[in-house]
């Protein structure tokens, strides 16, 4: 794991687990730039936005945590959003519960990112299969 702080924020970065969704350099191009090295420029960009665009993660491999928990960063928000990535998955950002066909539950908070070609090995959720197939949808 990699760590990226800028004294307010940490953001953690697993290599291992990201799917090259691209939803991090989309969403705030300006701190996350894979070209480049180190690749997030964590003083681009206020904590409250860094914070909110890591939540959109769809593998989880970009995570934060708050230097000081006695400040507040994260708004607060009980919606759902559901978005379709061009080619991509299908993320559904915000608290659910997904239910499994065996019947057992699993609770996602802040982003999830499920598999739309049907060639991923992780259903329901995508792996980044699509663009191995070349997916378009």
């Amino acid at each position: 794991m990699k760590e990226y702080s800028n004294g307010e924020v940490t953001i953690t970065w697993e290599p291992e687990k990201c799917v090259h969704s691209g939803v991090c350099v989309k969403g705030l191009g300006e701190v996350f730039q894979p070209k480049e090295k180190p690749w997030i420029k964590i003083d681009a960009a206020s904590s409250e936005k860094l914070v909110n665009q890591v939540k959109k993660c769809p593998s989880e491999a970009l995570g934060y945590y708050l230097n000081n928990e006695d400040k507040e960063i994260e708004s607060s928000t009980n919606e759902q959003i559901v978005e379709v990535i061009p080619n991509g998955p299908l993320m559904v950002y915000g608290n659910i519960e997904v239910k499994f066909k065996d019947g057992h539950t699993e609770r996602k908070s802040k982003s999830s990112a499920f598999c739309r070609c049907g060639s991923s090995q992780n259903k329901p959720f995508c792996d980044g299969a699509h663009k191995k197939i070349g997916f378009e949808g």
